[in-house]
């Protein structure tokens, strides 16, 4: 990026775009539209509109900056530090994983599945930004939650994250280890979580975005399976009779899974629920009605 040329949004965005294509960025103009976006304080159709804007030295130097992070790395979520998921914007950052559109999936089905029935109180562990929880109390408006995190830095990013989205007087917020951390008497209508799941010798060789993210939210120690064991001997414990689970899971754990949860006995109405690319991506199923 020559230091004499004038610089304009149009000419930004075009050198940028097949600086990434040159690097592998796997979205090169979206990444490099919303990291000019985030620098001019602008929404993306702003660029349009406004192309031929000359960007300013202080600016140009921050996207200079933002370049280099991205080809080292960073995702752009973590550069900007905000992600748009469920349609709503977080906050996110160093210390949460970035929520991800497969994600999306599976949780536009619970929601859907439950958004006409008021008054549920349902438990997400492994909260992080806060990103399941928050969408779902977002949509289902009459609910209310406990979000559940073994990191205090991922809560506080939980928290500024329902406070933005008015939402915090529905929520309570804990540090604990996953269902360790719920009331022995406690009940709730429905459990979410999308647990760490990477087998702990794959993380090396996971993407340098996830990298960047924290290992403890990936570690699912030896195969990957570990909370999924928990989840399969305790969760029904923590479930009203017909409360439902739901959990996302990594490739090709999709049929282990499933056989822990049904060997435990306690649940019912199993269904795999598949992401974007076709790919089972996480389980929902009901907690058997006592007899």
């Amino acid at each position: 990026m020559a230091a004499n040329t004038i610089w304009t949004i149009k000419k930004l965005i075009n050198w940028t775009t097949q600086f990434f294509k040159k690097h592998g960025i796997e979205s090169p103009r979206l990444d490099a539209e919303l990291l000019l976006s985030h620098v001019l304080h602008k929404s993306r159709i702003y660029l349009y509109t406004d192309f031929d804007l000359i960007v300013n030295p202080s600016e140009l130097a921050q996207y200079r900056e933002y370049i280099k992070k991205r080809i080292s790395g960073f995702s752009t979520a973590a550069i900007i530090g905000e992600k748009e998921f469920m349609g709503v914007t977080l906050k996110v950052n160093e210390h949460v994983l970035i929520p991800r559109p497969d994600t999306e999936t599976w949780l536009e089905k619970v929601i859907q599945y439950h958004r006409n029935e008021p008054g549920l109180t349902v438990a997400d562990l492994g909260t992080g930004s806060g990103a399941i929880l928050l969408s779902f109390l977002y949509f289902c408006r009459e609910d209310r939650g406990v979000g559940i995190d073994i990191s205090e830095k991922a809560l506080e990013v939980a928290r500024e994250n329902s406070k933005n989205l008015k939402l915090d007087d529905r929520i309570e917020w804990r540090q604990g280890d996953f269902l360790s951390a719920l009331g022995k008497d406690e009940l709730f209508d429905g459990i979410l979580t999308n647990p760490p799941y990477i087998p702990s010798s794959d993380i090396k060789d996971l993407d340098s975005e996830v990298l960047h993210e924290p290992h403890l939210a990936l570690d699912g120690g030896f195969d990957g399976l570990d909370f999924y064991r928990r989840l399969a001997k305790d969760s029904a414990s923590f479930l009203k009779p017909g409360g439902f689970l739901a959990a996302e899971f990594g490739i090709h754990q999709a049929e282990t899974v499933l056989e822990l949860l049904k060997s435990s006995g306690h649940f019912v109405s199993f269904e795999v629920i598949k992401d974007y690319g076709g790919i089972d991506r996480a389980l929902y199923c009901r907690k058997k009605l006592e007899s």
